[in-house]
């Protein structure tokens, strides 16, 4: 998604972009610091792992600008005025696809499966629950993840493991907020003959039929925008945060799973999107 908003900006803006990819924790503080050696305008760190790394390279080069999408924001930190820290409102999405969940399943069981065990995968969790007791009181939710470590982000295994257990007990329809790991969910779905909920990305094309919808979060417009905010000369450090009113977050319907879903269901789903926009419905971020 965040290629996508660099291929955008390639597209209508004119710029020119590198990518580097690390190979661990500490190649991130290294290739931060040889893009800002190199004299790029703007250098952006493509995950939470990256906050630690950039805020080190973004204060000893203060004439290049820095952002880092799903910025880990410090209690009362105040950004650098050369470091934008990206963030979601994850929460808000997840409960869209909460509502349909709550609607379409039949059994009333429903399950999450989240990658590493942080506060920020906790946001999705706790939206996507408050979206479906919302949209059905009677709906009850199993939650797992993956694991402690950032590998709990990479084991389509562990994915498909956790999603077998939960579906064999009952459960009909999983949201995953697990990287790679919700790979294996998504297969255990169409496995089982039961239904995923993808996240970030479109994922419905990995199971047509078995993926109810997915949690889009548009990396890709985040990273064009502040792409565009260097270029136009507006760009300022600070936590950025991108949610349904600006079209940070949402949901998918496409050809893969349009079949799944009743007008009743996509009325719902409209409507609470409303509601949470005009600040009627208060969703948790825990």
């Amino acid at each position: 998604s965040a290629y996508r908003g660099l291929l955008l900006a390639a597209d209508e803006l004119g710029v020119t972009f590198t990518e580097f990819e690390p190979g661990g924790d500490a190649d991130r503080e290294t290739g931060l610091r040889k893009l800002a050696q190199s004299g790029y305008d703007l250098i952006i760190g493509v995950g939470f792992l990256f906050s630690d790394a950039i805020r080190s390279v973004a204060a000893d080069y203060p004439e290049t600008k820095f952002a880092c999408v799903d910025y880990d924001v410090r209690p009362e930190e105040t950004l650098p005025s050369n470091l934008a820290g990206l963030t979601f409102r994850e929460e808000e999405g997840s409960f869209l696809v909460g509502v349909l969940a709550g609607e379409f399943t039949e059994t009333d069981r429903i399950g999450f499966i989240g990658g590493m065990d942080i506060p920020l995968i906790h946001r999705f969790e706790a939206g996507f629950v408050a979206g479906a007791e919302y949209a059905n009181p009677r709906v009850s939710t199993t939650i797992a993840y993956a694991g402690s470590t950032p590998q709990a982000f990479a084991d389509p295994a562990k994915g498909k493991e956790l999603a077998l257990l939960q579906y064999g007990r009952g459960v009909d329809v999983i949201y995953h907020a697990s990287g790679s790991t919700g790979n294996g969910v998504i297969e255990a779905a169409k496995e089982a003959g039961r239904y995923a909920i993808g996240v970030d990305s479109n994922q419905n094309y990995m199971a047509p039929g078995h993926v109810l919808t997915s949690m889009v979060k548009r990396v890709d417009n985040a990273v064009y925008m502040t792409v565009k905010s260097v270029v136009d000369g507006t760009f300022e450090g600070g936590v950025r945060e991108f949610g349904l009113d600006d079209n940070g977050v949402g949901y998918a319907v496409d050809q893969y799973n349009e079949s799944l879903l009743t007008e009743g269901m996509i009325a719902s789903v409209e409507k609470a999107r409303a509601a949470i926009i005009a600040g009627e419905i208060d969703v948790p971020r825990e």
